[in-house]
Protein backbone atom coordinates (compact mmCIF):
# COMPACT_ATOMS: atom_id res chain seq x y z
CA UNK A 1 0.00 0.00 0.00
CA UNK A 2 1.47 3.35 -0.98
CA UNK A 3 1.46 6.16 1.51
CA UNK A 4 -0.02 9.49 0.50
CA UNK A 5 2.04 12.54 1.44
CA UNK A 6 0.84 14.16 4.63
CA UNK A 7 1.27 17.51 6.29
CA UNK A 8 3.89 15.82 8.46
CA UNK A 9 5.79 14.79 5.32
CA UNK A 10 5.55 18.32 3.93
CA UNK A 11 6.74 19.80 7.22
CA UNK A 12 9.67 17.38 7.28
CA UNK A 13 10.63 18.39 3.73
CA UNK A 14 10.43 22.08 4.68
CA UNK A 15 12.58 21.45 7.76
CA UNK A 16 15.18 19.47 5.80
CA UNK A 17 15.37 22.25 3.20
CA UNK A 18 15.87 24.79 6.01
CA UNK A 19 18.60 22.63 7.57
CA UNK A 20 20.37 21.88 4.31
CA UNK A 21 20.38 25.53 3.17
CA UNK A 22 22.42 26.28 6.30
CA UNK A 23 24.67 23.20 6.03
CA UNK A 24 23.62 22.05 9.50
CA UNK A 25 23.28 18.32 8.79
CA UNK A 26 26.92 17.96 9.80
CA UNK A 27 25.89 18.81 13.37
CA UNK A 28 22.86 16.54 13.40
CA UNK A 29 24.17 13.20 14.56
CA UNK A 30 21.45 11.02 16.01
CA UNK A 31 22.90 11.53 19.50
CA UNK A 32 22.96 15.32 19.13
CA UNK A 33 19.38 15.38 17.89
CA UNK A 34 18.18 13.22 20.78
CA UNK A 35 20.01 15.43 23.29
CA UNK A 36 18.49 18.54 21.69
CA UNK A 37 15.01 17.03 21.80
CA UNK A 38 15.39 16.43 25.52
CA UNK A 39 16.68 19.94 26.14
CA UNK A 40 13.62 21.36 24.39
CA UNK A 41 11.31 19.05 26.36
CA UNK A 42 12.94 20.39 29.52
CA UNK A 43 12.20 23.94 28.39
CA UNK A 44 8.54 22.96 28.03
CA UNK A 45 8.66 21.42 31.49
CA UNK A 46 10.17 24.63 32.84
CA UNK A 47 6.91 26.42 32.02
CA UNK A 48 5.31 24.42 34.83
CA UNK A 49 8.10 24.74 37.40
CA UNK A 50 6.93 25.86 40.83
CA UNK A 51 3.32 26.04 39.68
CA UNK A 52 0.37 24.04 40.96
CA UNK A 53 -1.88 22.07 38.64
CA UNK A 54 -4.47 24.78 39.18
CA UNK A 55 -2.03 27.53 38.17
CA UNK A 56 -1.14 25.69 34.98
CA UNK A 57 -4.77 24.96 34.10
CA UNK A 58 -5.58 28.64 34.64
CA UNK A 59 -2.72 29.64 32.32
CA UNK A 60 -4.13 27.63 29.40
CA UNK A 61 -5.39 30.09 26.84
CA UNK A 62 -3.43 33.05 28.15
CA UNK A 63 -1.47 34.63 25.29
CA UNK A 64 1.87 34.52 27.10
CA UNK A 65 1.62 30.87 28.16
CA UNK A 66 0.18 29.81 24.80
CA UNK A 67 2.98 31.50 22.88
CA UNK A 68 5.71 29.99 25.03
CA UNK A 69 4.14 26.52 25.05
CA UNK A 70 3.60 26.62 21.28
CA UNK A 71 7.24 27.56 20.67
CA UNK A 72 8.55 24.77 22.90
CA UNK A 73 6.16 22.21 21.43
CA UNK A 74 7.21 23.27 17.94
CA UNK A 75 10.89 22.86 18.86
CA UNK A 76 10.14 19.37 20.20
CA UNK A 77 8.21 18.41 17.07
CA UNK A 78 10.94 19.70 14.77
CA UNK A 79 13.65 17.77 16.57
CA UNK A 80 11.46 14.67 16.53
CA UNK A 81 11.06 15.04 12.76
CA UNK A 82 14.82 15.39 12.37
CA UNK A 83 15.39 12.30 14.52
CA UNK A 84 12.91 10.25 12.52
CA UNK A 85 14.43 11.41 9.23
CA UNK A 86 17.97 10.67 10.43
CA UNK A 87 17.03 7.23 11.79
CA UNK A 88 14.75 6.32 8.88
CA UNK A 89 11.64 6.02 11.04
CA UNK A 90 8.03 6.38 9.95
CA UNK A 91 6.55 8.35 12.84
CA UNK A 92 2.94 7.90 11.80
CA UNK A 93 3.32 4.12 11.48
CA UNK A 94 5.24 3.96 14.77
CA UNK A 95 2.57 5.99 16.56
CA UNK A 96 -0.22 3.83 15.15
CA UNK A 97 1.63 0.67 16.22
CA UNK A 98 2.18 2.09 19.71
CA UNK A 99 -1.51 2.96 20.11
CA UNK A 100 -2.43 -0.59 19.08
CA UNK A 101 0.12 -2.03 21.52
CA UNK A 102 -1.19 0.19 24.33
CA UNK A 103 -4.75 -0.89 23.56
CA UNK A 104 -3.66 -4.45 24.30
CA UNK A 105 -1.80 -3.46 27.47
CA UNK A 106 -4.59 -1.20 28.71
CA UNK A 107 -7.95 -2.76 27.88
CA UNK A 108 -10.84 -0.38 28.57
CA UNK A 109 -12.56 -2.74 30.98
CA UNK A 110 -9.46 -2.84 33.22
CA UNK A 111 -7.97 0.61 32.81
CA UNK A 112 -10.87 3.03 32.45
CA UNK A 113 -10.74 5.75 35.08
CA UNK A 114 -7.46 4.80 36.73
CA UNK A 115 -3.81 5.62 36.17
CA UNK A 116 -2.28 2.29 37.14
CA UNK A 117 0.48 0.84 35.03
CA UNK A 118 -0.55 -2.14 32.93
CA UNK A 119 1.45 -4.46 35.22
CA UNK A 120 -0.83 -3.45 38.10
CA UNK A 121 -4.17 -3.92 36.33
Amino acid sequence: MSKTPSELDALTEQLIAFRDARDWRQFHSLKNLIVSLNLEATELLELTQWKSDEDIEAAIGSPDFSEKAAEECADILLYLLLISERAGLDLVAAAQAKIAKNAQKYPVEKSKGNARKYTEL
